[in-house]
C-alpha cells in the first residue's frame, strides 16, 4: 500500500511488457477428476479483508475444485497487480481504487470476485476516521486546515475522506493528507504527529483501546455499502484458462458466503496470518463478505477518482467486469 501511484502504474505497465514477451507462465487446465491439481498462487495482503480466501482454503473449497493455492503477501493492492500481470501471481486482492487507476493505465486485468464491503453502519464500521480522545475535532468538518494520515496517497483513503469532510460541510481542499502505514497511525495520533488518522481493523480497535475517538466513517459517508476491495487476475489467464478462473470465482464465492456466516471462524483464521491479538480479533468490527460485485458502487468509485485526478478521465467500469 505504500507504492506511489507513479511507481505502481509504471510497475504494472513494465509487467504488461514482460509479459507480452512470454515471461508470465500459465497453469494448464486441471479441471477435476484424475487430473493433478492446478497450482494456484494469490497475491494477497496481511489484513482481516482477506479472512475468507484462508478459511476457502482451510475448508477445503479450492482443493474440492482441484486447486492447490497457496498465498504471498504484497505490499499492497498496487503491489500486487504487477505480480499478477507478470504471472507471479494467478490471481490477487486489491482495494477497487488501485484496479481503476491501474486499468485507466492500460493495464489488462479483470475483477473475479467480490472481496469486502463496508457495513453500511455510521460509527460501526471496519474502516474509521480516529482522533484523540481530547482534540477539539468534533467531526470531518473541522478537519480543515488539519493534518489526517492515510496509507496511500492518491488512493481510496484521501478520495473517500474527502467525501466524509464534503459531506459534514468542510473544505476538503483545505485538509493536509500525509501517508503513513496503518500500524504506525495510533502512536503517531497519540504522539500528536497527525491531527486524525483514517484506520481500518484492527487499528480502529486499537485506536479506540488507545482512547481515540471516531469523527467519521468514511465508507459510509462515501455511500452506504462501499466495496472498497476485490479479487482479480490477467486478462491473460482469463483468456488462456477460462476454466481455472472459473473455478477459482466459484471457490472465492463459497469462502465469502461461509465467512459471512461464521464470523467466530473469520475471528479465529486471523491467527493463522496475521499477529493480530486474540482479545482484538474478538471485538474488532468485521467487514462484510458479499458474493455479488457491487456495480453501483465500483461506478462512484471509477467517478470520484476521475474527479481527484486519479485517472484521466471516467473509467468505463466494464472493462474491469468480469
Amino acid at each position: 500500500m505504500r507504492a506511489t501511484l507513479k511507481a505502481a502504474a509504471a510497475a504494472a505497465l513494465t509487467a504488461v511488457l514482460l509479459a507480452a514477451c512470454g515471461s508470465s507462465e500459465t497453469p494448464q487446465p486441471g479441471g477435476t477428476g484424475n487430473a493433478a491439481p492446478d497450482d494456484v498462487k494469490v497475491g494477497v495482503i496481511p489484513i482481516v479483508d482477506v479472512a475468507p480466501l484462508y478459511l476457502g482454503i482451510k475448508q477445503g473449497f479450492f482443493s474440492d475444485r482441484n486447486m492447490n493455492v497457496t498465498t504471498e503477501v504484497g505490499q499492497g493492492g498496487a503491489a500486487i497487480v504487477p505480480g499478477v500481470v507478470s504471472g507471479q501471481f494467478q490471481f490477487g486482492f486489491s482495494n477497487v481504487t488501485s484496479l481503476i487507476i491501474a486499468r485507466s493505465k492500460g493495464v489488462p486485468l479483470k475483477i473475479v470476485a467480490a472481496g469486502n464491503s463496508s457495513t453500511g453502519e455510521a460509527g460501526k464500521d471496519f474502516s474509521e476516521v480516529v482522533v484523540k480522545a481530547d482534540s477539539p475535532i468534533q467531526s470531518a468538518k473541522d478537519l480543515a486546515g488539519k493534518t489526517v494520515a492515510i496509507n496511500t496517497l492518491k488512493n481510496i483513503g484521501d478520495t473517500t475522506v474527502r467525501q466524509s469532510i464534503t459531506k459534514a460541510g468542510g473544505d476538503p481542499a483545505a485538509v493536509k493528507f500525509v501517508e503513513l502505514p496503518f500500524p504506525d497511525m495510533p502512536a503517531a495520533l497519540q504522539e500528536g504527529r497527525v491531527d486524525a488518522v483514517w484506520v481500518v481493523e484492527p487499528f480502529v480497535t486499537i485506536a479506540k483501546d488507545q482512547g481515540a475517538r471516531i469523527i467519521a466513517s468514511n465508507l459510509v459517508d462515501t455511500s452506504p455499502d462501499t466495496q472498497i476491495a476485490a479479487y482479480f487476475t490477467s486478462e491473460q489467464l482469463k483468456q488462456q484458462n477460462p476454466d481455472l478462473v472459473k473455478r477459482f470465482t466459484e471457490a472465492m464465492n463459497e469462502s465469502l458466503d461461509y465467512a459471512a456466516a461464521n464470523p467466530d471462524a473469520v475471528r479465529a483464521v486471523l491467527a493463522d496470518y496475521t499477529k493480530i491479538d486474540k482479545d482484538v480479533a474478538n471485538r474488532l468490527v468485521l467487514p462484510k463478505f458479499p458474493t455479488e460485485i457491487n456495480k453501483t458502487s465500483l461506478e462512484l468509485l471509477a467517478t470520484l477518482a476521475a474527479q481527484e485526478k486519479l485517472t484521466d478521465s471516467k473509467l468505463d467500469i466494464a472493462q474491469l467486469l468480469p
